[in-house]
């Protein structure tokens, strides 16, 4: 994006109501969000971040960008589930709804893209506590994946599975297939609000004592941390055959590199060191029998091979070594007025009750798209979803909608679907044609 452009997309940036989220003008604070991602990850690829870093913090913008994934965040909790339930929701097209669902993938993925810098971090203000209790309600969905559960998305979450702007066919997505495409994309918001976290701990010297507090006592996430190094939700065996999740995908690891450190153990093990070898942390943090017993199972995983990858992690060995055979002195008691988060409980307090009634609301005047509408707002998402800009950030060549095989065809009207020949192109006309001539 230009300078001048994304300066106007990050001034127009606002909260909305959750009333508010699918109608118009919330579809339009969707399209600024996704053109900033997508800018967001393409500077950052090239090392050029600070510019839009420069302008959120100039412009006030990482509490308004918090306010509204938390809200998202309520939305499909309380919300979503009411909708697919409704006997009345029999929308022409599933994509509006997709799109409510993807809006939280987009912000955690922007929140991640910049939070690197110091700056950002300090700019959240008051609201870094929402955020922090945020991550921690994913992280504990991450540790509490079973084995099960891991094997499931290992086989489930493939793009293909995933609705795309082919998903507004004549025959609409059953409400089931909806809220089992949410629940894969929270795997991967999981996993994006580890890097956060793990950002966010970079800045312990610089954060608000009520942050720490809250990271260390409230949430006890050293202990939430341990848990994810010992039972790794994003790795599991399959087959005989070990599958770790590497840049939005599944995929088969060979016997010379299971020992490798991916970079979301290292996001792991980098929030730990953050929290544990800080002075100011370990005098605030509670060493008794429990919390000691579970950090302690560390040294277990803290191996030679893991040493080599990230050598910072000498400093934690020495650290366990010396927990192991002293009593740490017991936390400070500082008399403080603590803050606490309250964006997530003002959004529940003025909408509790009224969950049905908004559901009803947004069933009737967002998604029930007549054909006119949908044709409008197909043309506006293929303008919002550049597809040039989306294969520049694809880590994969395209593949066929059908077979799922490398393609070097595409369908020449929409320009959205590939295929790797004609015939399967033909096979996939009547499913694709609806679709077509919405985006074309």
């Amino acid at each position: 994006l230009p300078p001048a452009e994304a300066e106007a997309l990050v001034r127009a940036l606002q909260g909305s109501e959750l009333r508010d989220i699918g109608g118009q003008g919330w579809l339009r604070q969707h399209e600024y969000m996704e053109k900033l991602n997508m800018h967001g990850i393409l500077s950052a690829s090239a090392g050029q971040e600070q510019l839009l870093t420069e302008l959120l913090v100039t412009h006030a913008k990482i509490p308004v960008l918090i306010g509204e994934l938390i809200s998202v965040e309520i939305w499909k909790h309380k919300i979503f589930p009411v909708l697919c339930r409704l006997q009345d929701f029999k929308p022409r097209s599933t994509f509006p709804i997709y799109v409510v669902l993807h809006h939280e993938a987009s912000i955690i993925n922007l929140l991640e893209t910049v939070f690197f810098y110091k700056e950002i971090c300090e700019s959240a203000e008051d609201s870094i506590l929402d955020l922090i209790d945020y991550c921690h309600r994913k992280l504990t969905l991450l540790a509490a994946r079973s084995t099960k559960a891991q094997a499931v998305t290992s086989a489930e979450l493939r793009a293909e599975h995933l609705a795309s702007p082919s998903s507004m066919q004549a025959d609409p997505v059953p409400p089931q297939e909806l809220q089992k495409q949410a629940e894969m994309m929270e795997f991967e918001i999981s996993l994006k609000a580890l890097s956060v976290l793990r950002f966010i701990t970079d800045q312990v010297d610089s954060l608000p004592l009520s942050a720490l507090t809250r990271m260390l006592n409230t949430h006890n996430l050293p202990c939430l941390l341990v848990e994810l190094v010992e039972h790794c939700p994003w790795s599991c065996w399959e087959a005989g055959k070990l599958k770790k999740f590497e840049n939005g995908t599944w995929h088969v690891v060979p016997p010379e590199d299971q020992v490798k450190m991916t970079k979301l153990d290292g996001q792991v093990w980098l929030a730990l060191l953050n929290l544990l070898l800080s002075p100011e942390c370990q005098h605030k943090y509670r060493f008794d029998g429990f919390n000691k017993s579970q950090l302690l199972k560390l040294r277990a995983f803290l191996t030679d091979v893991l040493i080599d990858q990230l050598p910072n992690l000498v400093e934690m060995q020495r650290f366990l070594s010396y927990l192991a055979v002293t009593e740490p002195a017991p936390p400070r008691k500082d008399l403080i007025l603590e803050q606490v988060p309250v964006i997530r409980d003002h959004i529940l307090k003025k909408n509790s009750g009224k969950w049905e009634a908004i559901a009803k609301h947004q069933v009737k005047h967002a998604f029930s798209l007549t054909e006119e509408e949908l044709k409008l707002q197909a043309r506006r998402w293929a303008q919002t979803y550049s597809l040039d800009m989306m294969e520049a950030l694809a880590p994969d060549k395209p593949r066929c909608r059908v077979c799922g095989v490398e393609a070097a065809k595409r369908c020449s009207r929409c320009r959205n679907e590939w295929y790797c020949t004609r015939a399967c192109q033909v096979q996939h006309w009547q499913k694709h044609k609806p679709a077509c001539n919405l985006m074309a």
